[in-house]
């Protein structure tokens, strides 16, 4: 494997982290190999857990040892999960000690019914990070309307916060706004937790093409056909613009002070699903300083064979702004977009949980007769 990976955090500033987990990457030893090969983090969703549990039988013992005891099957599935977000804060606390607390984080996603629920989400939010108990852990709240106040609040508790589906600007800029204001209250409440504080704010980049893309192809004429794959990369560099705005002035200057970390803008979703697109273009178009791209494995594999090495996330600003405008021309309305990809967001990490919980209560129910 080349050095691609470690070059990329030296060189330009970005921190690859790793977009899945199972329990044989723990025992096997892999996930060593994996840090030692350039990741410098790890994120996980419901889908990730559904996979792995499903999709093998390494959980089998632990999980018939918990019925056995008594174990809800929630209460399993939860204890599956830590199992492995243990395993993997393990693996990676050296290098979270080593970077002053920039990286070797894991990211650990609260309950996604809950996404609409903002009460309800804070409370999660807040029993998972206590119950994991890992200065190197992030808990992910998703970016709805109702996720932001709950967000701010786990900010201001001196909470580190994964804020993920994030698929527009606007919900952006509410979202570091958010940040901000949570630091805000903790320099009042705990200054010296000011500097412990870390987040990074996840926006998703492939499922954008791959809706506007549709939208545009639907429309038929040149100049949409001519924006097809410009869409995801684009809004990415305007959110960075967005992203070296706010976190410079007055107001984080003070927070400065405190030692305040910015929250990195986190490109998530980032291997292509269009087959026409390269399989590195979610990385070699969004490669800049203080940011994160979480790469699936078979990204990882493709960006550290060919991927490109050079700062990109800065390049082109003028055309990105044109073609960006442009969009609504041809009738694409990316508030709806946004909107409607927040909602499939949610729904698909909603039904990889419930369907998860579902083969476990039946196979708890078969170990019970």
């Amino acid at each position: 494997m080349s050095d691609r990976l470690n070059r990329l955090f030296s060189e330009y500033g970005q921190s690859p982290w790793l977009d899945n987990l199972k329990r044989s990457y723990i025992t096997s030893g892999e996930l060593d190999r994996v840090r030692a090969s350039g990741i410098r983090g790890l994120t996980s969703n419901p889908t990730i857990f559904q996979k792995a549990i499903q999709g093998s039988d390494d959980y089998t013992e632990q999980f018939k040892s918990l019925i056995s005891s008594n174990s809800s099957t929630l209460d399993s599935y939860w204890a599956l999960v830590l199992q492995d977000i243990q395993g993997a804060l393990d693996v990676f606390a050296p290098l979270y000690e080593s970077s002053g607390c920039l990286d070797g984080f894991v990211s650990v996603e609260v309950d996604p019914n809950l996404a609409n629920k903002g009460d309800q989400t804070l409370i999660a939010a807040r029993q998972l990070d206590e119950r994991v108990n890992r200065d190197n852990v992030m808990i992910k709240i998703p970016a709805t309307a109702e996720g932001i106040p709950a967000i701010r609040t786990m900010i201001s508790e001196g909470r580190n916060v994964n804020v993920t589906l994030i698929f527009s600007l606007e919900r952006y800029q509410q979202v570091m706004d958010a940040y901000i204001q949570g630091l805000e209250l903790l320099a009042v409440s705990a200054p010296q937790k000011v500097a412990g504080v870390a987040s990074v704010a996840s926006f998703f980049i492939s499922r954008v093409d791959t809706d506007i893309d549709r939208l545009l192809e639907a429309n038929g004429n040149d100049g949409a056909l001519a924006l097809c794959g410009t869409a995801a990369v684009n809004q990415a560099k305007l959110a960075y613009q967005m992203f070296e705005k706010t976190f410079s002035g007055m107001r984080w200057s003070e927070l400065l002070k405190h030692g305040a970390l910015v929250q990195r803008p986190l490109w998530a979703s980032t291997s292509t699903k269009n087959v026409k697109y390269p399989d590195t273009l979610y990385v070699d178009a969004l490669i800049g300083p203080n940011t994160v791209n979480t790469l699936p494995d078979v990204t990882v594999e493709a960006f550290s064979n060919r991927g490109n090495l050079a700062q990109t996330i800065t390049k082109d600003i003028d055309l990105a702004n044109t073609q960006w405008s442009q969009l609504k021309d041809f009738g694409v309305d990316v508030a709806d977009v946004a909107a409607r990809l927040e909602r499939e967001g949610v729904k698909s990490f909603q039904s990889s949980f419930d369907e998860l919980i579902s083969v476990l209560t039946a196979k708890a129910t078969e170990l019970n007769q």
